[in-house]
């Protein structure tokens, strides 16, 4: 297996299939690389060169007591981009990993990165304040915690079915990509899976967000449980300069797994990749 070693020693492990322009990608919360495998196959497939990494703390990554922040997993983000010797490169982030690729740009710049792609990304605030109203309450944020502490095996089956909206009459998600999800989530050590929900709702990325100084195409779903649109990808395009913003009428957070979704986001990540 391939790692690049993060600053304070911990090791991130990449996936690096396929060669031509570099395409990146960063996952959401509490998932690992391979819920990108669909999209990483469809880039190797069309001459794109994929790397997707496992965020620390979960999967095959090491598992350290601290770091679990943004601004840390930004820069272990970069060292997998450094170890790599990365150019030129489109960077995609789904949740967590939108705030990762995010504030990767408003601390390294765009000087190696050509696009940025945001899926259901949590940027610029998911909490509630007085400056951003809009937000969901600590107290949803409180929930997630104590179900992470309290019997996370069941709160990972129960929170796959609004990820993927399950919950919702007509869905076409199925049993195997809850029970998928459920997979991956169990193999992130409790501590980064607890400290990891301060880190996508209480971090500001306003301001990394006006440092975007590259084409970047911003997609949501206004049916997303999980990150609401409006306090979102709503803000996010407005504060992005050079922006696509493409909203796919009823679909959820996890929409690149969902069939009757994932053929659209497929077909607008190419598109814009080669655009």
């Amino acid at each position: 297996m391939a790692f690049a070693t993060a600053e304070d020693g911990t090791q991130i492990y990449f996936k690096d299939w396929g060669s031509g322009q570099p395409v990146v990608f960063s996952h959401g919360w509490p998932l690992i690389a391979d819920a990108w495998d669909p999209q990483l196959m469809l880039m190797a497939d069309n001459g794109f060169r994929v790397v997707a990494h496992d965020r620390r703390g979960g999967g095959r990554s090491g598992q350290p007591w601290t770091g679990n922040d943004l601004d840390t997993y930004a820069e272990d983000l970069a060292s997998v981009i450094e170890a790599l010797g990365l150019r030129n490169m489109i960077l995609v982030g789904h949740s967590t990993g939108g705030g990762e690729v995010t504030r990767y740009i408003g601390r390294h710049g765009t000087g190696r990165v050509s696009k940025a792609v945001l899926l259901g990304a949590i940027p610029p605030l998911m909490l509630k304040t007085d400056a951003n109203p809009e937000g969901l309450p600590i107290e949803v944020f409180d929930e997630i915690r104590k179900g992470v502490l309290t019997d996370r095996s069941q709160f990972y089956k129960d929170l796959s079915a609004p990820f993927y909206g399950a919950n919702r009459e007509g869905a076409t998600v199925s049993q195997g990509t809850r029970d998928e999800f459920w997979l991956w989530s169990m193999t992130v050590g409790i501590k980064a899976a607890y400290d990891c929900v301060k880190a996508f709702s209480e971090t500001d990325l306003t301001e990394d967000l006006r440092t975007f100084d590259i084409p970047t195409l911003i997609i949501h779903g206004d049916d997303d449980q999980i990150v609401p649109i409006v306090a979102s990808a709503e803000k996010s395009s407005q504060l992005v300069k050079d922006v696509t913003f493409k909203v796919y009428s009823g679909a959820p957070h996890g929409l690149s797994m969902v069939p009757e979704f994932a053929e659209r986001f497929n077909a607008d990540l190419l598109e814009f990749a080669r655009g």
